[in-house]
């Protein structure tokens, strides 16, 4: 599986309506068959920025940045940040989400 992490510096009169503002994107992405998900966090450190974790599998990372919507988001999203989104990309041998080893909750 491909796992990104993708930190965006929403310009402060933005940030509020940032869920909105990608709400299309988002949606239109957690419809792609190679996507596993695709979820956004806001920091409570820094307000205005958001996180993007999402997860595609091995095939389905190509189509997903080739698609119409990635190419409209890249049209769409500068006008919103501050500076160019950082990321992390990885490809990782896992297929999902596991329980963590060091916090259970019974």
């Amino acid at each position: 599986m491909i796992l990104i992490n993708v930190k965006f510096p929403v310009k402060p009169e933005h940030a509020d309506a940032w869920p909105e503002i990608t709400r299309e994107f988002t949606e239109t992405t957690l419809a792609e068959p190679g996507n596993l998900w695709f979820e956004w966090s806001r920091s409570v450190k820094e307000p205005s920025t958001y996180v993007l974790i999402e997860a595609f599998t091995d095939e389905g990372a190509g189509p997903h940045v080739n698609s119409p919507h990635f190419a409209q988001m890249q049209k769409e999203f500068p006008q919103y940040l501050t500076a160019t989104p950082q990321i992390i990309s990885e490809q990782i041998d896992s297929d999902g989400w596991g329980p963590m080893g060091e916090l259970q909750v019974d």
